[in-house]
């Protein structure tokens, strides 16, 4: 099982120079990822507090593979409901140039509707969005290909479009899927790309997604799996507040991948705590 790094690019972290100094340490300690949170917007329903320094993930991304050489990098998760997915396409592939084939798109309707897309003119309607989230991830795999394509969706058309260079990565990007469990849809969606990424439902009542249980994982993976048709590799991605107690993080580690995870993310938590379990894990 592989280990990353999940985080928001905002708050503590929304110093570009900090990031960057962390993504490095990671790949020094061996760490196996570095994944930014995809904000717009102070995320969490009836927050009052002071404003939030915020980056945008994809420049933060960007210096953060100018920066590394080995590391894979992403986003955990790209709402693709608020993007253009052509857009989103010239991103992608352009960073998964810089940083030589590390690039992993991680997507999903996205958190906070209301604050990320209403407050913006965006329909935060969660069947809308969900349209947009499918047809937007065959518009960036028509693209990606470097073919001409052509698309006629409900949300999105595209008329005889050519995007040249192709990713490193062939035949595309990895795309991580979230969803929250047991809700049944975004699993039957991540079954049709290259791994899934779940949270359980419903949210806390601070609107931070729930954490799975090693039980929980074996469920969902087998729902999920079901429904795939594919032989290719699949990802499994769980995310974790580890315990202090270096014997209980490991032990709860293995229980994730007893259970068929295949990577493990941690977060968040301070910049320089963060920086402490980094160079703990070396």
């Amino acid at each position: 099982m592989k280990h990353g790094v999940s985080i928001p690019a905002f708050g503590a972290f929304g110093d570009i120079h900090r990031l960057t100094e962390l993504a490095r340490e990671a790949e020094d300690s061996g760490w196996d990822g570095f994944f930014l949170w995809d904000h717009l917007n102070e995320p969490w329903p009836g927050y009052t507090g002071p404003r939030l320094p915020m980056l945008d993930p994809w420049i933060a991304l960007a210096a953060i593979a100018a920066a590394t050489s080995r590391i894979r990098i992403g986003t955990m998760v790209t709402p693709v409901a608020r993007r253009r997915p052509w857009k989103l396409a010239r991103e992608t592939v352009s960073l998964d140039l810089l940083s030589g084939g590390r690039l992993i798109l991680g997507v999903g309707l996205g958190g906070m509707p209301e604050g990320e897309h209403t407050r913006f003119g965006e329909d935060a309607d969660d069947r809308v969005r969900a349209r947009r989230l499918d047809e937007g991830l065959d518009i960036l795999a028509g693209l990606w290909s470097g073919e001409p394509f052509s698309y006629q969706g409900e949300q999105f058309q595209v008329d005889d479009a050519t995007f040249l260079p192709r990713p490193v990565q062939q035949p595309r990007i990895p795309v991580w899927v979230a969803g929250y469990w047991p809700n049944r849809r975004p699993f039957r969606r991540a079954a049709r790309w290259d791994g899934v990424a779940p949270a359980k439902a419903p949210a806390t009542p601070d609107g931070m997604p729930g954490l799975l249980t090693p039980d929980d994982t074996k469920e969902m993976l087998a729902y999920t799996l079901s429904h795939r048709d594919s032989e290719a590799p699949f990802d499994v991605v769980m995310s974790a507040f580890m315990p202090p107690d270096p014997a209980q993080a490991r032990d709860l580690a293995q229980s994730y991948a007893a259970a068929g995870a295949t990577w493990l993310l941690e977060g968040p938590t301070t910049p320089d705590a963060l920086s402490t379990r980094i160079r703990a894990l070396a």
